[in-house]
Parts: structure tokens; sequence; C-alpha cells
């Protein structure tokens, strides 16, 4: 097979090679990590990502691209691919063949169907390149230099995250490790620290083609957790028209996520531990067995031991998931990574929002690098988006307090801290400040990377208090 790779002369007279340059589109954030953190880590360097968001950004980089790789759903459909241009990818979490026909009848070169595993990406981007590998030459990777669209990634990424920290290079060398087990994770760390990111890294570098599910235990209501998991028959209950398949059997080959496990009933606990040791499971209303061969990758924000103290947590369950156990630090452990988090996600909002990004000055970086962040990479994120969408002078070093006005989060390495409120009045705070910022509980929720329904649960518990 020829090679499309461009090389330049080095200075010892080797050639060294560019990578190729790929635009990922795609809305969802989740699957441009992904994507790009798959290209970064198993493409051996002959591959560069840069990602965007909109149809117009996709328009606007494609020229400066080898290879595209688009959402269907991002750019409007297959007749989107036209206006794209260049030689594209496409992709939908509908895989069917009616839909793979639809975007290479619109001008896809080929198709994947979501979710995007490891080796059919890099099987696909190679197939690409040595299609037409005079395109490829035509426009190397220089996302160093002038990137594309998007926000460049900062030295040190891994998979979505940022950090250089030895915390985090750990964290890095851990995932690498547990990714290509088929044994079960449990991932500990406070909210904010990047539990789901941590799932999907695992998920992309374990080589499994087959699906990720992922259910968030304290986003559904617990009367419906069993048929979420298990599935239901027709019947089974009021409102059960037609019989469902539970994430379980969706899993099936794949991987199984169970965020904020210690939130599922201790009831439903003792049958995920039955299923979790046999593969065996019964749809509500079932009167057979079924089977499905998944792996497990459990979180919780809470401490396990305190959990299984006070009964929420079975301690059976918890000795069977947490084979391999994964702890994810706060952010004030890696202070040192702060700096980095701050330029890239001023870099990737205001990409996002059209604007041009800030540059913090020192003190602003000092004095966000002393704070305390009870939310920690999420809460800053949150923080850097309200500078871009508000254009806040929160960088000049005079206004960074994350609640915009109180010292209530200030906690400097020296350990003098001002008044902490207590955790239920900051998590308010938190929510009600990003559906403020956003405009709706279902843009606050994706912003903070937790369910809709989580949001209009809390408010209406708080609107009964008040």
């Amino acid at each position: 097979m020829p090679t499309a790779a461009v090389s330049l002369q080095g200075t010892g007279g080797a050639a060294r090679p560019l990578p190729v340059s790929v635009l990922i589109v795609d809305a969802d954030p989740g699957a441009r990590r992904s994507i790009a953190g798959i290209i970064a880590e198993r493409s051996g360097g002959r591959f560069a990502a840069v990602t965007c968001a909109t149809p117009d950004e996709a328009a606007a980089g494609a020229s400066k691209a080898a290879i595209v790789i688009a959402d269907l759903d991002t750019i409007g459909g297959p007749n989107g691919v036209r206006r794209i241009g260049g030689r594209t990818i496409a992709t939908s979490a509908n895989g069917s063949l009616a839909v793979a026909v639809a975007a290479m009848r619109g001008g896809a070169a080929d198709f994947l169907a979501k979710p995007i595993g490891a080796k059919a990406l890099i099987e696909k981007l190679e197939a690409a390149l040595a299609a037409e590998p005079a395109a490829a030459l035509a426009v190397p990777a220089q996302a160093a230099e002038t990137p594309a669209i998007a926000a460049p990634a900062a030295a040190g990424d891994f998979m979505g995250f940022i950090g250089r920290t030895a915390a985090m290079r750990a964290l890095y060398e851990t995932i690498r490790r547990v990714a290509a087990s088929a044994a079960p994770v449990f991932i500990t760390g406070e909210t904010g620290t990047g539990k789901d990111m941590t799932a999907e890294a695992i998920h992309a570098l374990s080589g499994r083609e087959r699906p990720f599910v992922a259910l968030n235990c304290g986003a559904i209501p617990r009367d419906l957790m069993e048929s979420e998991i298990f599935g239901h028959v027709r019947g089974a209950f009021t409102g059960a028209s037609d019989s469902r398949m539970g994430a379980a059997e969706l899993a099936d080959g794949g991987i199984l996520f169970l965020d904020e496990l210690a939130e599922m009933d201790v009831g439903l606990q003792a049958k995920l531990l039955r299923f979790a040791q046999t593969g065996g499971f019964r749809p509500v209303g079932a009167s057979e067995t079924r089977r499905a061969r998944v792996r497990i990758i459990s979180a919780t924000n809470r401490v396990p031991a305190d959990e299984i103290a006070a009964g929420r947590l079975r301690s059976d369950l918890y000795y069977r998931l947490n084979v391999l156990p994964i702890h994810l630090a706060p952010l004030r452990q890696r202070r040192d990574d702060i700096p980095l988090l701050v330029q890239a996600f001023l870099a990737r909002f205001a990409a996002e929002e059209g604007k041009a990004a800030p540059s913090p000055n020192e003190a602003a970086l000092a004095r966000l690098t002393d704070l305390a962040w009870p939310g920690n990479v999420r809460e800053l994120a949150n923080m850097m988006r309200r500078a871009i969408v508000f254009g806040q002078e929160v960088l000049s070093g005079d206004d960074t307090q994350p609640d915009g006005g109180t010292d209530s989060f200030r906690t400097g390495r020296t350990g003098v801290s001002a008044r902490i409120l207590p955790y239920a009045e900051q998590e308010r705070a938190i929510i009600e400040t990003a559906v403020a910022t956003l405009g709706s509980p279902e843009r606050a929720a994706a912003a903070l990377k937790i369910a809709p329904s989580t949001i209009y649960r809390k408010r209406a518990v708080w609107a009964a208090m008040s």
C-alpha cells in the first residue's frame, strides 16, 4: 500500500512524516473527545484531529482537512455531506443499512455506525488515505501552527483529559492498562472530576467494537430503574404497551457504565449482583432468563465504605465490581494543571460561541489556581464559559470567583479559607447559575453532564422548601 503521509526534511537529513489532518464534526462533545482520543492514541502519529460542532464551522474547515468525519445529525442529514465537501466519512447512531446507503448517495466516501470502535475508525482512515492519496498529500495536518477551527489540544492531553501532573500521568497509565481487560472497573471521585470521561476512554481504548451504554442511577426514578437496566415485556406494568430491551441487553458484548451506583435501590443491587456473577437476567414481567456478556464499569462520587456502613451500598456487590479500582484526584490536588485547563476551555468555548478567546494574565491564573473548586473541572469549565458568554473581565485578576461575587469557594494553598457554604447550597448555586447562563435546564444539564431530570427534580424540591 503506498503511503500518503507528507514528509519534511529534518535537520539531520531524515524524512519526518507530517500527520494527515482529520476534521471531526459532531455536536456531541463526548463523541468529539472519543474520536479525537482514538486518533491520538491509536494512529501512530499518522493522523491528527481538529474538531468543530456546527455545519458552518465544518464547511469553513473542510478545505483544511484531508478527511472529514461528520455526524449526520450534526450536519443536517445526508444532504449536508455535499455542503461540507472533501472526503467524508459519515457517522450516525442509527447504523441501519438505509442510513448508510443514504449517506453514500449524499456524497460520503464511507460510513461508520456509533459508537465508533478504535479498530474500525483507524481502518476507515487508512482506507480513505489509500483510496485518494493525492488529496491527503495536499493537506497535511498543521494544527500546531494553524488549527482549522476548534481549540487546539493542550500538550499532555489524553483521550480528552487535560493535565500533566503526576496524578494525571498515573491516571492515563491506569486507563491504558485496564482498557484491554474484561474485568469490572470501579471509578471513584468527587463530582466534576471526569468519571464519565474515564469510562469512555476505557471503552475507546478497549478495542471493543460493540456498544457503550451509560446509565445514571441517580437520574432515573427508582421504580423505573429495573426496567432501564433489564428491560420489560409487554404488559409488565401500567404503560408497558410494548416489550423493551434494557441497558444490559443493549450493551451485550460491550460495556455497561453505571454512574452514581450508590443511588441504586438496595433490592435492585441484589439483582445486579446476580447479573454480574452469572450474566443472566430477567426482564420485568418475563418468565424466562436471558443472558448478556458485558463488562461493567461503575462509578460514584461518594465514599464506598461510608455507603456500605450506611446500608446504601451492598458490600458483596461492591467487592464484585471493585476489581480494577480507579480514583480521580480532585482539582485542588493537581493545581498545576489549572492554567492548562483554563487556556483549553477558553479556546474551546470561544470557538463554540464564535468569539475571540481572551488571555488571562498572571494574576488571574494565580488566583484561579488558589481557589478550592468544590465542583472540580466541571466548575472551572462553567466559569470559563460564563467568561466567554458574558464577556466578563474575570481573567484580569480582579474578579476570579466561581459564583461571580462571594468568597465562599476561596481556599488558598495555605489552607486559610473564608466561609464555606454547605454542599447543598453550593450544588443549588451551581445548577441555578448554569440554567441562568445557558437559558434552559436541558442546556445546563448538558454542560454539567447530568440528566435534565435531575435538575427538574432538584428544582421541584427547592421550590417546595421555599
